[in-house]
């Protein structure tokens, strides 16, 4: 693929940040962005770098009116060698593939989006915060830009790669997150998109976050469709108990997002022989084990925040701490490890770092 590449002029390029401190999360965007158009019997055209700026579509794009749209998330690090990383982005990529097929949109092959990555990340090499705990947040997107009414895939869509400097998802960084187990909405049901990473999950999800922000807690925890008693998903993250000894997360049926960070701690856990379950969790069997002691640790990953550290869950106007609301030995192990691996500091045995020349 030949991507042509055109730099912002010196005078429309923004300050970038001199240090990791109060960068934030997803506020602060760098200079340039890659673009890639499709059309329907023609494939896929003009792979480009250009200055950071406004997208144009008309008014009447499919995306705009029927949701068809498709997003990835990523991070570039600077090593302490210097060098710059990229953690599993082949999966980021195949992850794609996976939605864009759910959505009926068209796939890329994966050699062609890490090129694009490693592109734009070259391109904007100086925006990557060289302060441990920060990094570029690497934003891949598809939209449905026919403009026609009508439901119906659209015929022509728009790939693009927006980045930006990034901080810790959470401002108060790596300290247990207080969760509020949602009854009344649901996320996604089985048959639905789900497992996609698409935006009408998110539109989904905005209600019962404002409702549970209001209240004073950092996510909801999401409950399956059909029962509301199996545990789903965090907002943002994949879900994580350790059980008796234990470490217990929902399995891949559908309507839950597979993570690419909750397939390097499957893979770390098993690795230190720690006892592994993808199966269903009830809510009471968590409120159970949180009552008799025999949950010990619970905690989300992401790509966004790694791994966070869950102190407390409420359900039904009960709470129940989680290790007396404190970092739990595993939640910290699994965020030092795969931290040290994304930035240099640890051998990458399982190479799941890529180096971006």
């Amino acid at each position: 693929m030949e991507i042509s590449v055109t730099l912002a002029p010196a005078d429309r390029r923004r300050e970038k940040p001199k240090s990791g401190e109060g960068l934030g999360f997803g506020t602060r965007f760098s200079d340039h962005m890659f673009l890639m158009e499709f059309v329907q019997g023609t494939g896929w055209r003009n792979a480009r770098i250009v200055p950071y700026g406004p997208l144009s579509i008309l008014p009447t794009a499919v995306v705009l009116h029927y949701a068809q749209e498709i997003f990835e998330g990523l991070k570039a690090y600077y090593a302490k060698d210097g060098s710059v990383c990229l953690y599993r982005p082949e999966m980021n990529a195949r992850r794609l593939n996976r939605s864009a097929a759910r959505l009926c949109m068209p796939e890329i092959p994966v050699a062609d989006q890490l090129q694009a990555i490693r592109a734009i990340v070259r391109t904007d090499r100086e925006w990557i915060p060289r302060a441990r705990g920060a990094s570029l947040y690497i934003r891949p997107a598809m939209i449905a830009t026919e403009a026609v009414l009508g439901v119906h895939p659209s015929a022509e869509y728009l790939f693009f790669i927006v980045t930006g400097p990034v901080g810790a998802y959470y401002a108060r960084g790596f300290e247990p997150v207080r969760i509020l187990v949602e009854e009344k909405y649901v996320r996604a049901a089985q048959g639905g998109l789900g497992e996609a990473k698409t935006g009408a999950n998110y539109a989904a999800s905005l209600l019962a976050a404002k409702s549970a922000k209001e209240e004073g807690f950092d996510q909801v925890l999401w409950l399956d469709a059909e029962h509301r008693r199996f545990v789903e998903e965090v907002g943002t993250m994949n879900i994580f108990f350790v059980l008796r000894g234990e470490l217990v997360t929902p399995p891949l049926t559908g309507s839950i997002l597979p993570g690419v960070t909750r397939d390097s701690v499957l893979a770390l856990a098993r690795e230190w022989n720690i006892p592994v379950a993808e199966r269903p969790v009830s809510i009471e069997e968590v409120f159970r084990g949180a009552e008799d002691g025999s949950l010990s640790e619970a905690f989300g990953s992401g790509t966004a925040a790694v791994i966070s550290p869950v102190g407390a869950l409420s359900y039904r106007g009960q709470e129940a701490l989680v290790n007396r609301s404190r970092v739990g030995e595993l939640s910290r192990r699994l965020f030092e490890e795969i931290t040290g691996i994304q930035y240099g500091e640890i051998e990458d045995r399982h190479r799941w770092v890529q180096r971006v020349e």
